[in-house]
């Protein structure tokens, strides 16, 4: 699928949020792009930008070029960035890399609006195509609970549609974020994939709400 069906086919399905990615990537859009991609996006939708190792300057101009709702940071994350990008009025989301207690504690400790939570692979930033142990994903979240911080968590790393219900029933996340676990093949969705990946979503979230009232 061309970008513009990706857009199209992730609305049709149901998706709150639609991801434009500017690093290296085989699904990399530029900023000009991304803009005109974004007017298929209806106004209840959230335009989230990906980046790795982005300065602030280069994060925020092209935030605007784009149209972006949120700003999702990946590699370097440095606080002061997050808190000037803030102040320019975007939502940021840092992800960080579950590896072990250490990254528990870098999750309870971030700056940002929502925790990105992704799993670590040497050199690579994200898009690893494989889960981590979602238990390192719960720890996380209850040490955000131990200090007061009721910020979103997003589920990453290596989702299916043949998993993402399993995960959300453990993890409980507030969203859950997928790329080549819906896709025919590199940077190219399967609108068929999407579908059933929301839809696995929404009944699973349903599950997990009536289990937490009980």
């Amino acid at each position: 699928m061309y970008m513009g069906n990706c857009v199209e086919a992730a609305e049709r399905g149901g998706a709150d949020a639609v991801g434009f990615v500017f690093a290296e990537s085989p699904r990399r859009v530029s900023p000009q792009a991304a803009r005109e991609l974004a007017r298929a996006v209806p106004p209840f939708v959230v335009r989230v930008g990906v980046f790795v190792d982005e300065t602030y300057d280069a994060a925020a101009r092209t935030a605007e070029d784009a149209g972006l709702h949120v700003i999702q940071l990946h590699g370097r994350a440095d606080e002061a960035v997050i808190l000037r990008l803030q102040r320019l009025g975007y939502q940021v989301a840092q992800a960080v890399r579950m590896r072990d207690e250490r990254d528990v504690n870098a999750v309870a400790g971030t700056a940002a609006d929502a925790v990105l939570l992704d799993t670590f692979s040497p050199g690579r930033a994200g898009g690893t195509g494989r889960t981590f142990d979602w238990r390192l994903a719960r720890a996380a979240m209850a040490a955000l609970d131990a200090r007061g911080k009721r910020l979103p968590v997003v589920l990453a790393g290596g989702l299916t549609p043949e998993n993402v219900a399993d995960a959300v029933r453990t993890v409980r996340p507030f969203a859950v974020d997928v790329s080549s676990g819906v896709e025919a093949a590199p940077g190219r969705k399967c609108p068929e994939k999407m579908q059933r990946f929301v839809r696995k979503v929404r009944e699973a979230d349903g599950f997990a709400a009536d289990d937490h009232r009980r």
